[in-house]
This record gives structure tokens, sequence and C-alpha cells, in this order.
């Protein structure tokens, strides 16, 4: 069952979601379920698995000059999706990006996950690698996120890159992208930042998943503004609570989102990471509450390996 037969067989009910964080590279995937374990109880509808791209490091050579080297510090994006899925029985979206991948590697990529039975997928363009200061497609890849929306939607319509298949089979992928309630933050405003999100949509895409906010009402003027638009298809609110002082520089910096003054008040007056903690708690459990309450199709959490925290919030919640 994709994310959208789920929405549309719950009939209204708020669903319970959440998305995590491959493993680091030389960890044992026990490790990743011990962190999915209690989060089970909340029958979740679906799980999103984060794609980390490469990133650069430089290495001496004995003749003294650098070279540098690919890595990446999470890998198997794929396999985490088929190995959760294997053992919950549960619906899995891995998240593809732009970034790391080649127009031939992102078809490779998806042909995969279609013989694996994963027929879902979050089409994201993806971050710029650490050493640029603005994103850069690779050679033969995609520049944005509706382009790589439109290669999905054509291998659904058997459509593959090569014209030389004989009778290629459809995969069955349910699309979703990412929208940003607050604006992204290389968008010039709002408006311009919707008008893409609507190609998104009109491309194929079939339901969006939200950047993290902590001001429901700018979530719920942003779902308005969405609708003005024409954009019909669900919108899923993305959660992430505050557990560490560091997100308070940290989370507004990053992802170009504001604390409402309530917020920012009750964390100024917290003394060390235990009270921030209780804090981002309570605030998450009163923004799920409200966002149940208008009735969204999920709620999504940010889980960022923190399991217990999200499992107190939806503790009292669902």
């Amino acid at each position: 069952m994709n994310v959208i037969e789920s929405i549309e067989k719950s009939k209204g009910e708020t669903l319970f979601s959440f998305e995590i964080l491959p493993p680091l590279k030389g960890s044992h995937i026990d490790e990743l379920f011990g962190r999915i374990d209690p989060l089970m109880e909340f029958n979740p509808s679906f799980v999103n698995v984060t794609y980390h791209r490469e990133e650069y490091i430089y290495k001496k050579r004995p003749n003294g000059l650098l070279e540098k080297q690919a890595t990446r510090k999470r890998p198997g994006t794929v396999g985490i999706c088929a190995a959760i899925k294997n053992k919950y029985h549960v619906e899995t979206v891995p998240h593809l990006t732009c970034g790391g991948f080649t127009r031939e590697e992102t078809e490779d990529a998806l042909i995969d996950l279609n013989f694996l039975g994963i027929h879902n997928v979050l089409a994201l363009r993806g971050d710029a690698l650490k050493s640029d200061n603005r994103f850069i497609p690779d050679e033969g890849g995609h520049e944005y996120a509706v382009d790589l929306v439109k290669q999905i939607v054509n291998m659904n319509q058997s459509k593959y890159l090569s014209d030389e298949l004989i009778n290629p089979s459809p995969t069955e992928f349910c699309i979703g992208v990412a929208g940003y309630p607050e604006k992204h933050f290389e968008s010039m405003n709002l408006k311009t930042d919707l008008r893409h999100l609507k190609e998104k949509i009109d491309a194929g895409a079939e339901y969006i998943v939200t950047q993290m906010f902590f001001d429901n009402e700018k979530f719920f003027a942003f779902v308005e503004k969405c609708r003005e638009m024409g954009i019909t298809v669900p919108i899923i609110p993305g959660l992430k609570p505050i557990t560490v002082k560091n997100h308070i520089s940290f989370l507004p910096k990053t992802f170009s989102i504001d604390f409402p003054d309530t917020l920012a008040d009750e964390l100024e007056k917290c003394s060390d990471n235990k009270e921030i903690n209780e804090v981002g708690i309570e605030w998450c459990i009163e923004q799920s509450k409200e966002l149940k309450k208008a009735g969204v199709p999920s709620l999504h959490y940010y889980t960022m390996g923190k399991s217990e925290t999200v499992r107190r919030i939806a503790s009292a919640v669902y």
C-alpha cells in the first residue's frame, strides 16, 4: 500500500509516520532497529529513509600532494528500506535526490527499488556539497526536483532512458515532494517557492511533506496558499522536537525557520539540555494535537535518531 492509498484508506483519520537516518558506515543494522522498535506500537503507515550524498575529503599522497576522494558517511538507503519493510512489514519511502546521481544512475536505483517491492519515493533536489556555495548537479544529472519527478513519472508510463527496450514494464511509484511553509532558503519569496512547488505537482507528484516548522499558523497559511494556487494533493506536516541547546541556533540558521515568541521565551529560561528537551516535547505535543484536530493526513516526525522523544510525543497524541 503506497502513501496515497494509506491516506485514502484512513478516511480522514490522522496517520502516524516518521523519518530516520541511515546508520553511520560500519554500524550494525540492529542499532537502527533498536531506534525503530519503540515507535512500532503506533502503527506507522510509512517510514521515510533519508539519503546522504557523497562528501569529499583530501588525503595526503606519498609524494606530498593532496588527493581528492569521495566518501559517504551514511550509505545504504535502498538496502535499509528493504530491511525495514522485510522486518516490520511497513511501507518505506526512500529519499531520492538529484545530487549525486546521473539520470542513468537514478533509473538504476528506481529499478532496484521496484524489484524490491518498494513503490514510494520522495523526490528531492538535495543539498549542495559542503565545498560548494550552491547546488551543482552531477554531469548528466538533474538540476531540479521537478525534473526528477518527470523521470519517475516516465518510468511509471514504461518510458525508460533507452528507446531500445522491448515492452518495458511500468514502475508503480507514488511520488512525494517537499514543501516549505516558511519558503526554501534559496527562494526569492514564498510566492515563487509555491510556484515551483506547483510545477512539481503538475509534473506528477502526488503528495507534499513539509519542512519542519514550530508555528502551526504558518502551516495553515501555507496550506491555504497552496489551495488558492490549485494544489489539491495531501499536505503532510513535518515535525521536529527540539531536544538540545544547539537546536536553538542551528535549526533557524540551517533551515531558515523561526521560533514563535512563546517558544523562544520558554527556551531562553532553560538552563540545560534536559529542560530544553522537556520544553521541546511539550511544544511538539501541543503542535501535534492541534494539527491532528485540524485533520491533517499524517503527523510526520523527524526523529534524527531520537526515537524515545518521538515515542513520548506519540503516546500523548495517539
